[in-house]
């Protein structure tokens, strides 16, 4: 078992629940889009590895409120519906992986995720 040093454990843990923050939508309406700016925001300074990781999460969050007005908007014609439940479904499952590969000490970009931030 490698030991790490307390500074770079320390950015794996925020980088985790960076990601992880994300679902705190799932419990009050609006948190998961707050909260993750708000961490990245007052940790990417202090915590250098940070930075990285917001700019993942900020991409996602970005790139899913697209995908979901164009889902949204194709309701009218039905195709909608499934594409909202697959992003639905992605929006729970790629945080996940991000929190997971981020306690691991890698920065994982979000598949189908715009480069809003690089």
């Amino acid at each position: 078992m490698q030991t790490l040093p307390p500074s770079e454990l320390e950015t794996r843990q925020w980088a985790t629940f960076l990601h992880l923050s994300l679902l705190a939508g799932l419990v009050v309406p609006g948190a998961g889009f707050i909260l993750p700016i708000i961490l990245w925001q007052v940790k990417k300074d202090e915590l250098p590895g940070i930075d990285a990781h917001g700019k993942v999460v900020a991409n996602w969050l970005i790139s899913a409120l697209i995908y979901g007005a164009v889902a949204g908007g194709l309701c009218f014609v039905l195709v909608g519906f499934p594409l909202l439940g697959l992003l639905g479904l992605l929006a729970f499952v790629f945080p996940i992986i991000g929190a997971l590969k981020a306690n691991d000490g890698v920065v994982w970009a979000y598949p189908l995720a715009i480069r809003f931030f690089s």
